[in-house]
């Protein structure tokens, strides 16, 4: 009995050293905002860069104090676990060092230091090998901030993707299907049925991509992606948008400006468009910019600003919660974007601060059951514009370390039947 028990607490413990073994993003806290993580592309989001680019990390704290802050950079499998290599075999350089370029902002009502952190860089010369990797921020005390991912290929295979509508005549209205093609006349890939996985992005938000797709099948050199289901994406709708440039200029999207210990914004009322016919309105696809009209650094001169959203609804939704969601927090989910119901004005409201910019948000529908429904709200049209990013990652045999050997991209203007 006693070896029972022992050997099951030993697979228990595996089991839950396993389960850690995987990297997850830690958020970063309240004081911490705008955070903006970029590659030679310039925008925000999760950066996707060829071996030999720079990444550029800019971020505000709120205290304003010029606090110190550390950065780590570790590399990853595949699956977000460990890899076997040290530090020297995927670094040129060293971590764990200072971030020396900060300014405190300049003319605002809020307070603030601004960092930003470009690699490579002195200390940090250049990163060796493709795959995935996790930069962390540090403070003072060795205390975790906030950490991101972003990931690294080589151009050795060439993806061909098409976005089709689903074959299902159920979802043909609502659904977008990724199909694509990976090309390599010059670079040998073994037992690829074993030793490649495919990773696609929708809007470059890595917290819904679909994972460990395999090749259905492989002609020559070329290893061929026709899924119908498993390569599928609930299609969404356009985001709506504010912009903040002009503190005191109400917008097309502002209904007017209060001024109390910082600069209020009201938006005016969103409206349910689940059921409503679908409007091409470009976004950005949930994006956002940094801009202060009149700004010669928008970094240091733009300021805070409390915005104010309400979504129409004549009753309150059952059985979850809604949320904002956009890129201005990394598409996470907490108390800072959740809507209270206003039985006096039958909307839901909330006011959440950003920094002056353009801001893509949407309004999306958290279920008590922890699944996240975004259309809930806005609805699902398969014309709506959508950007997809295809990562092929390859483990060759008796190799140490996933690598990322090619990219492929393609938008749903160009949706095929």
């Amino acid at each position: 009995m006693k070896i029972l028990f022992s050997l099951s607490f030993i697979l228990f413990s595996f089991l839950i050293a396993s389960a850690q073994a995987v990297v997850v993003e830690i958020p970063p806290p309240n004081y911490i905002r705008t955070v903006i993580f970029t590659g030679p592309e310039g925008y925000s989001g999760v950066p996707i860069i060829q071996l030999g680019e720079p990444i550029l990390l800019s971020f505000d704290d709120l205290v304003g104090d010029e606090a110190n802050y550390y950065y780590t950079i570790e590399h990853f499998n595949y699956d977000w676990t460990s890899s076997e290599l040290l530090k020297n075999e995927y670094l040129e350089g060293f971590d764990n060092v200072r971030i020396t370029d900060y300014e405190n902002s300049f003319n605002t009502l809020q307070l603030y230091s601004h960092y930003e952190l470009a690699i490579p860089n002195e200390k940090t010369r250049a990163l060796k090998v493709s795959g995935n990797y996790l930069l962390t921020i540090f403070n003072d005390n060795k205390e975790l901030v906030f950490s991101k991912k972003f990931m690294v290929y080589e151009p050795l295979t060439r993806v061909q993707v098409d976005v089709r509508k689903s074959r299902d005549v159920k979802l043909i209205h609502s659904r977008q299907v990724v199909n694509f093609e990976v090309q390599s006349p010059e670079f040998i890939i073994r037992t690829p049925e074993e030793s490649v996985w495919a990773v696609i992005l929708q809007n470059n938000i890595l917290k819904s991509a679909i994972f460990n797709i395999r090749p259905q099948y492989h002609i020559a050199n070329t290893l061929v992606y026709k899924y119908d289901q498993l390569t599928s994406f609930w299609a969404g709708n356009e985001y709506l948008s504010f912009d903040s440039k002009d503190l005191l200029g109400a917008t097309v999207k502002i209904r007017y400006v209060d001024v109390q210990e910082l600069y209020h914004h009201y938006l005016f009322e969103d409206q349910v468009r689940a059921f409503q016919p679908y409007t091409y309105n470009p976004d950005i696809n949930g994006k956002f910019v940094v801009r202060k009209y009149m700004a010669e650094e928008d970094d240091i001169e733009a300021g805070y600003v409390w915005t104010h959203f309400a979504l129409k609804a004549p009753v309150p939704f059952e059985d979850g919660e809604v949320h904002l969601y956009g890129e201005f927090n990394n598409f996470q989910l907490d108390e800072t974007t959740r809507l209270q119901y206003n039985f006096e004005t039958n909307n839901y409201e909330t006011a959440r601060l950003f920094k002056q910019g353009y801001y893509d948000y949407k309004y999306v529908f958290l279920r008590n059951d922890g699944i996240l429904d975004e259309g809930f709200i806005s609805g699902n049209f398969v014309s709506t514009e959508n950007d997809y990013t295809v990562l092929i990652y390859y483990l060759p045999p008796g190799g140490r370390y996933t690598r990322i050997i090619g990219v492929g991209n393609a938008t749903s203007l160009n949706i095929t039947n």
